[in-house]
């Protein structure tokens, strides 16, 4: 492939990066891109709002039915859309602006010429593709539940169809601020790091980190699981005794009470130990721990052994030799008893500890143990949670040794 998308250069004024959202019906990728737009303050342009109106008052001659149905006319109406949405994007690049493209882009990412005519259409600024997908059940709830009459026309998609130009895979499971942070850490928009945090100037003993959200973004597989439980089990995936960060058998068993609560939990670990293909680590993750040889650190986190192996495992993470999971407390998260464990494990005191976490039940827990915490965004809103410092990730810090014990560092 002689052409690729490209992450952009924030410093390149000359070359303003476009960004293209695709994604199948019901994938969200209109939500996400109005979302990004207002949060790089950039121009939206989505091929339905710019060619529908439009489309709908013509009569189109030669046509039968709507204009969006399978039939001789597809190709033709198809290409006229998209050809409005490249000169539109044309024209913004021409002037400075650095627009947000929303749009199946079916064809446009097997590449080939819909592929290069887009990127000739917005030269000489570079291309950035975003990629929605989602499970099929999902999907065909979300436009079900839209019912919308554009969803009724559609002509079907390839399913199978490759994908062979380079996208930022994002999952349509996430939230719309999980994905609009995982596409701007994918751009490089971070979070400044406050220099001048205090807890810069602590020192610390060893490090106890949280597992899901914080060495490793497990969060789109942890949707998947959790909405096939919720569904075979038939209880609101959104109840308030769920929460990010806190033991799933505490929580299944008020829901679903002492005797369907446990079957859940198991089935839960069956699919969460086997849903582990998109688990990655956290950006500055393996480097920080790979820098920390002689330094006392343990993984707490509220999942269950099967479920934390199998993650690290996918993760490329080496478990570490003491790892505190659910099965080792009897109060989990946010009690600080899991960090007190921890702590007692590793043979330091917890007021020598540095806690990482992404939840507000895993900060509370780390500050009830007495332990500086280090919050990671990216999962939930961290905005009053408590930490003493709060990065968009491990890369934007690093462990460094500081008279006898060790500190924190901003990159």
């Amino acid at each position: 492939m002689d052409r690729t998308c490209q992450a952009p250069d924030p410093s390149d004024r000359t070359s303003p990066a476009v960004v293209a959202i695709a994604g199948g019906a019901g994938s969200g990728k209109t939500t996400l891109g109005r979302a990004l737009a207002a949060a790089l303050g950039r121009p939206i342009l989505d091929l339905d709002t710019l060619t529908n109106p439009l489309l709908d008052r013509l009569p189109l001659r030669g046509v039968d039915g709507h204009w969006n149905t399978d039939g001789p006319h597809r190709v033709a109406v198809r290409d006229a859309r998209y050809a409005v949405l490249r000169s539109a994007a044309g024209d913004l690049v021409a002037v400075g602006q650095s627009p947000i493209l929303v749009a199946p882009f079916t064809a446009e990412l097997t590449g080939g010429d819909a592929w290069h005519a887009l990127v000739d259409a917005v030269a000489p600024a570079p291309v950035t593709a975003i990629h929605l997908t989602g499970t099929p059940e999902l999907l065909e709830s979300r436009r079900a539940h839209r019912g919308a009459e554009r969803d009724r026309q559609r002509p079907q998609v390839d399913p199978t169809a490759e994908v062979a130009v380079e996208v930022i895979g994002i999952d349509a499971a996430l939230t719309t601020d999980q994905q609009v942070f995982r596409v701007q850490r994918a751009l490089g928009v971070h979070t400044p790091v406050d220099a001048a945090s205090a807890l810069f100037g602590d020192t610390f003993d060893a490090v106890l980190f949280d597992l899901d959200g914080t060495l490793l973004d497990s969060t789109a597989a942890v949707h998947r699981s959790w909405s096939r439980v919720a569904d075979e089990f038939g209880f609101d995936l959104h109840d308030s005794a769920i929460g990010h960060g806190m033991p799933a058998a505490a929580g299944l068993s008020a829901i679903l009470g002492p005797d369907a609560g446990p079957a859940a939990g198991a089935r839960l670990i069956t699919l969460e130990t086997e849903d582990v293909s998109d688990v990655t680590a956290i950006p500055g993750a393996l480097d920080m721990l790979a820098g920390l040889h002689h330094m006392p650190w343990a993984v707490v986190t509220s999942g269950t052994p099967p479920v934390a192996g199998a993650r690290m495992a996918a993760a490329g993470i080496s478990a570490p030799h003491i790892v505190i999971t659910a099965d080792d407390v009897e109060n989990g998260k946010p009690d600080p008893e899991p960090y007190l464990l921890g702590a007692s494990r590793l043979g330091v005191d917890p007021r020598r500890c540095l806690v990482v976490e992404d939840a507000p039940a895993g900060i509370t827990a780390g500050r009830a143990a007495g332990c500086l915490v280090l919050g990671i965004r990216g999962t939930v809103d961290l905005t009053d949670s408590g930490a003493d410092l709060v990065v968009d990730a491990l890369d934007q810090v690093e462990i460094v040794r500081r008279g006898e014990g060790f500190a924190l560092i901003p990159r």
